[in-house]
């Protein structure tokens, strides 16, 4: 009696252990890769932060791969990384090789079309922010001349400094095509540092400098955007491009993942960005403050 008693209690204590562990499920882990910038490291804390408020998976980041997209894509495409945030004029000119430009909508519907059929790739969501390139004139002086477009600059860049990083003034779509696309004429023009032109501009060393139009220091800066009426510069949506076979298996991730549709315009993500890069914040916490606000997570 007293064997058979010992044997059920040993039997008691396997099934105490096994029932719970069988009865748990564990979740899936899914891998997001993010470019090395500021701003994607928020981006990737974003869909980190919605993917496991709203599914029952995990999720990794691996956080700031060198070379972008050109090492990311074909990642991507082994099944390395299930998603990433990307830029519709990098996947349309970068990775499809595209050299004509359609309006942004054209365009975004043909992106969606090639991925999905040449890379079995989907184009999830645009967060609402387009990062390309722009011009920045100090904000005393687009009062002064009621200066809004890059037209509008024209007629008074002969009495105005312009200033840039040295590629700008090399590239095939920087300094001198943007001249002559809207028939500029500058006063001067001056080669800066990148890390010093935003002190340029503040110390009235130069009236108008090139810039990223969600670069963090320009929440900071007594600037203002111009407007390129003539769209001379492609456009950068961002959003998220998340492998097929990941949706398949995950059919809840893409309603989570379009939480993230159209949340952010360019003024908020140069906000956070400056949260991060000038303030020192954790991206993570930036992410989160950003998506509690919005009421996406809690």
């Amino acid at each position: 009696m007293k064997k058979k008693g010992k044997v059920l209690i040993c039997i008691l204590a396997i099934l105490l252990i096994i029932i719970p562990v069988g009865c748990s499920k564990k979740s899936e882990t899914l891998k997001i890769a993010t470019k090395p910038m500021t701003e994607q490291f928020i981006l990737g804390e974003m869909l980190k932060l919605i993917i496991e408020e709203n599914t029952n998976l995990n999720v990794e980041i691996t956080k700031g791969i060198g070379g972008g997209t050109s090492n990311i894509h074909p990642a991507i495409l082994k099944g390395d990384f299930d998603m990433y945030p990307e830029y519709t004029g990098t996947g349309w000119s970068f990775v499809l090789k595209e050299t004509e430009i359609p309006d942004d909508e054209t365009l975004y519907k043909q992106l969606q079309e090639k991925y999905n059929s040449e890379y079995d790739l989907t184009w999830v969501n645009l967060f609402g922010f387009n990062n390309t390139f722009g011009l920045v004139i100090r904000k005393d002086l687009a009062e002064k001349y009621n200066i809004k477009t890059y037209s509008d600059l024209a007629k008074y860049s002969e009495e105005l400094t312009f200033g840039a990083e040295y590629d700008f003034y090399e590239r095939d779509d920087g300094f001198d095509a943007l001249c002559e696309e809207y028939n500029m004429n500058f006063k001067k023009s001056v080669d800066l540092d990148i890390g010093l032109k935003y002190n340029a501009i503040n110390s009235k060393e130069i009236d108008v400098m090139n810039i990223f139009t969600t670069d963090g220091q320009l929440s900071n800066s007594d600037v203002v955007v111009l407007e390129d009426d003539k769209n001379f510069y492609q456009t950068y949506y961002c959003g998220t491009v998340v492998r097929n076979d990941t949706l398949e298996k995950y059919p809840e991730l893409k309603e989570a993942i379009m939480k993230l549709d159209n949340i952010i315009n360019e003024e908020e993500m140069a906000k956070l960005n400056y949260l991060v890069e000038t303030e020192g914040q954790d991206e993570s916490k930036v992410a989160k403050d950003f998506l509690i606000e919005k009421g996406l997570v809690k």
